[in-house]
């Protein structure tokens, strides 16, 4: 975002502040080799967790916490009282930019890019909760910004620092399934209301929350209860849904394992909504409650990989040889890779790779480790970022690899969207379809190639003032 759009309305006159870089006032700060200082975004709710999770580490200091909800966050301001609090990002840039070394993003996803990006293109490191981004184009700049300017970053999904995800790509790459050309992953989610009609009704903006910063790039609406808090992830304006809440977590194996990259097609189908006497609903401004995403990949190593997706309580097909006493894991979600020589399974929390038929592991050693584990495992995430930002060290899901990650998951919620698109017809009731379900991908491009009705979706809008550059 262009500083100089940065604009804040006070009271009844309204006023243009611009960010100015605290260097130009003079102002220096050389931060200890053994404290890294840190300006958090979004302090309720998960971002409460990832504070604790670095405060953990006993080399932080917080120099400022900002959340457009003092009832979120009021836990975390209280625990946390040295740290100078705000509701507006933009005050902490203009007030605290020389300060800090690093930032802390745990907004909703429509507001990621927006926050992270003025302080990425001033060097300060970064951890931003997943998804990444909003949209795929977003994602792209944050991870071109990130490498310009040589900075330490991590995306929020901690099973990237897992050992399941090491050992599965440790036995992967030893040949014992042979070529992967399938994967499946699943979801229990959604666990918060999709497939809904938008709201109409205006309620009370609570004293609290300051709706307009909370709306920041997204088009003005009235406030509804049906949006705060936490099922903002349901409606395409604030969230991604199932797949762009758990994808990032869930898809993090079967990508880093497989080298994916980019997609190079995707389909999906999902539920539709009826209403009233047979007439199907156009409630598509909501995620739909349940999907199957069909991507494609072509990659150096294995070749063609399709991967499947499916949530709201759809699952894969059980694989052959899983006995009738046997589960594919854990009902939260996890990854079956179909290779020529066998089947592994890898849980979507305890990360355990295991292979099928069960009788192989009676009589598999294990190749050796090759890939280096982080201290606490999924635990130790924010611990990595840290250690990474004072000594220069890796980290498990650097913008690098959790950007394209992002896209190819916000890649899914583009066919999702293709799919739930509508044009009502002319003068009778029911919709006309586009007739489209596939759609294909110039990742390098970032363009659809054979639909070009979506392309609108791979930047999205914003609102005037919130535009990025």
């Amino acid at each position: 975002m262009k500083r100089r759009k940065f604009v804040k309305n006070l009271a009844a006159s309204a006023s243009v502040f611009s960010i100015v870089p605290s260097h130009v006032l003079g102002k220096s700060h050389i931060p200890p080799s053994d404290t890294l200082y840190i300006a958090a975004f979004g302090v309720g709710g998960r971002g409460a967790g990832v504070i604790n999770g670095l405060n953990k580490t006993k080399k932080v200091k917080f120099v400022a916490m900002c959340d457009v909800d003092e009832r979120s966050a009021a836990k975390t301001f209280k625990k946390y009282r040295k740290a100078k609090q705000y509701k507006d990002f933009r005050k902490v840039f203009d007030l605290h930019l020389s300060e800090i070394d690093a930032i802390m993003v745990a907004s909703p996803d429509h507001t990621h890019a927006s926050i992270a990006l003025p302080f990425m293109r001033e060097k300060k490191h970064a951890y931003v909760e997943k998804p990444l981004t909003h949209n795929i184009s977003e994602a792209r700049l944050m991870t071109e910004v990130a490498k310009e300017n040589g900075i330490v970053t991590q995306m929020g999904n901690q099973g990237a620092s897992s050992d399941g995800s090491r050992q599965a790509k440790e036995w992967i790459e030893s040949g014992v399934i042979g070529k992967v050309n399938r994967v499946d992953c699943w979801t229990n989610r959604p666990v918060w209301p999709q497939g809904i009609p938008l709201p109409t009704q205006v309620d009370a903006i609570p004293k609290e929350l300051d709706w307009d910063l909370w709306l920041g790039p997204a088009a003005l609406r009235d406030y509804n209860n049906s949006y705060l808090p936490f099922k903002w992830r349901g409606w395409w304006d604030f969230g991604t849904g199932a797949l762009g809440d758990m994808g990032c977590h869930i898809m993090e194996t079967p990508f880093g394992v497989l080298d994916l990259g980019y997609p190079t097609e995707a389909e999906a189908s999902c539920t539709t909504n009826w209403v009233g006497d047979f007439v199907e609903a156009d409630y598509s401004a909501s995620c739909p409650s349940s999907s199957l995403v069909r991507l494609k990949f072509n990659t150096p190593e294995h070749g063609d990989i399709a991967l499947n997706w499916y949530d709201g309580g759809l699952m894969p097909d059980l694989p052959d040889a899983l006995k009738d006493n046997e589960s594919i894991g854990d009902t939260g979600g996890g990854s079956i890779f179909y290779g020529s020589k066998g089947i592994l399974i890898c849980d979507t929390y305890s990360r355990n790779a295991r292979l099928l038929p069960s009788e192989r592991m009676k009589d598999y050693s294990p190749p050796p480790e090759k890939y280096l584990r982080i201290k606490g495992g999924t635990g130790g995430h924010q611990q990595n970022w840290v250690d990474a930002c004072l000594t220069g060290s890796p980290t498990s899901s650097d913008f690098k690899k959790s950007g394209p990650l992002t896209e190819a998951v916000l890649m899914g919620n583009l066919a999702i969207k293709s799919f739930q698109y509508k044009k009502p017809k002319s003068g009778g009731r029911g919709f006309d379809y586009p007739g489209r379900r596939k759609i294909l991908w110039d990742g390098d491009k970032m363009e659809v190639t054979n639909y070009k009705f979506a392309n609108q979706w791979v930047k999205g809008t914003y609102r005037q003032g919130w535009e990025l550059t």
